[in-house]
C-alpha cells in the first residue's frame, strides 16, 4: 500500500457520481440514494444541478466545484470530508472528470487519505462508442481538439496513423470545421460516426465515411447544434510486405539528406524494422 492509498478511517467518503447526459431515466437507483444521503453535493454548476435535484426531490445542499475554483476551493470540501461528512461530486451531465471538472478534488482527497468511491453511470463517449459499429476492444479518447485550426490539424497529424478507434468531443459551432480537418488529414474514406444530443429528443447517430459525414453536416445546419461526440475508425496499415509507413519514409528522407543512399537505407532499416532492400528501392525512387 502506497502513501496515497492510506485511508483515514475517521474521514467521510467522496462519491464521484455520474448523472444523466439527457434522459433523466438513465440515473441509477444507487446514484439517487447517494445524493440523498451525503451531507453536501459538489456541483459543476449549482443552478443546473439544482434542477436535477428538484426533479428527484433531493434536498441535499449544493456547493460550486468547477474548473475556475476547483484548485483553490477544494480545501473546503476536503475539510468537510476530514470532519467526517460524506460529499458527492457531480458534473453538469455524465461522469465527472471525463472532460469535466473534478480531477483536482479527487487528487486532493486521495492525498488526504479520503476514500473515493465511483458511482458509475452515463458517459457520452461510451454511449456513442457502443452504438458506432467500429472496433471497441481498443480505443483512445482525445476529448476536445484544439479550437484553432492550425493546432487542431497538427494534433490530427499526430493521430493519423493511430490504429485504435478515436473518440473526440466537439462543440456544435466547431463540428463542421472539425469534420473538414478530419477529412483533410485522415482522408474521406475513413469510417466515422457522429453522435449528437445523445439520449435527448433529437438524438442523432449517423455513421458514414468522413467525406460523406462532412457533406451531410454541411448541408444540414440542424446537425451543427447540440453536444457532439465523434467516433473515427483507426488507421489500417496498407496490406502486404511492401507497405512503407510515412514514419519510415520520414526517417529515410532525413538520413538521405546526410549520407550516401546505401548507408541511409541500411540505417533506416535498423531504425524502423522495414526491409533494407525495400527501403533501398524506395530511396532510389525518391532520389530520382
Amino acid at each position: 500500500m502506497t502513501a496515497s492509498d492510506a485511508v483515514n478511517s475517521s474521514a467521510g467518503v467522496l462519491y464521484v457520481v455520474a448523472t444523466p447526459i439527457g434522459n433523466l431515466e438513465d440515473i441509477s437507483a444507487r446514484a439517487l440514494r447517494v445524493l440523498r444521503e451525503v451531507s453536501l453535493i459538489a456541483a459543476e454548476d449549482t443552478r443546473h444541478s439544482a434542477r436535477l435535484m428538484q426533479h428527484f426531490g433531493i434536498a441535499t445542499p449544493l456547493a460550486a466545484c468547477h474548473e475556475h475554483n476547483e484548485r483553490d476551493e477544494g480545501g473546503r470540501f476536503i475539510g468537510r470530508l476530514l470532519a467526517g461528512d460524506d460529499v458527492a461530486l457531480v458534473s453538469d451531465a455524465g461522469t465527472p472528470l471525463i472532460s469535466d471538472p473534478g480531477y483536482h478534488l479527487v487528487k486532493q482527497a486521495r492525498a488526504a487519505g479520503v476514500r473515493v468511491v465511483p458511482v458509475p453511470g452515463a458517459c457520452a463517449l461510451v454511449a456513442a462508442l457502443c452504438a458506432a459499429g467500429l472496433p471497441s476492444d481498443r480505443f483512445i479518447f482525445e476529448g476536445f481538439l484544439p479550437a484553432k485550426q492550425g493546432a487542431r490539424r497538427a494534433r490530427l497529424e499526430h493521430l493519423r496513423e493511430e490504429p485504435r478507434t478515436l473518440i473526440f468531443y466537439e462543440a456544435p459551432h466547431r463540428i463542421l470545421e472539425c469534420l473538414q480537418d478530419l477529412e483533410a488529414v485522415f482522408g474521406g474514406d475513413r469510417p466515422a460516426l457522429l453522435g449528437r444530443e445523445l439520449t435527448k429528443t433529437f438524438e442523432t447517430l449517423k455513421g458514414s465515411p468522413l467525406g460523406e459525414l462532412r457533406a451531410w453536416v454541411e448541408a444540414d445546419s440542424n446537425q451543427q447544434r447540440g453536444e457532439c461526440v465523434l467516433i473515427v475508425g483507426g488507421w489500417q496499415a496498407p496490406e502486404g510486405d511492401d507497405a512503407v509507413s510515412s514514419e519510415a519514409l520520414r526517417v529515410l528522407d532525413l538520413l538521405l539528406a546526410e549520407m550516401p543512399l546505401k548507408r541511409a537505407a541500411a540505417l533506416a532499416a535498423e531504425i524502423t524494422g522495414v526491409r533494407k532492400n525495400l527501403l533501398y528501392q524506395v530511396a532510389l525512387t525518391r532520389q530520382g
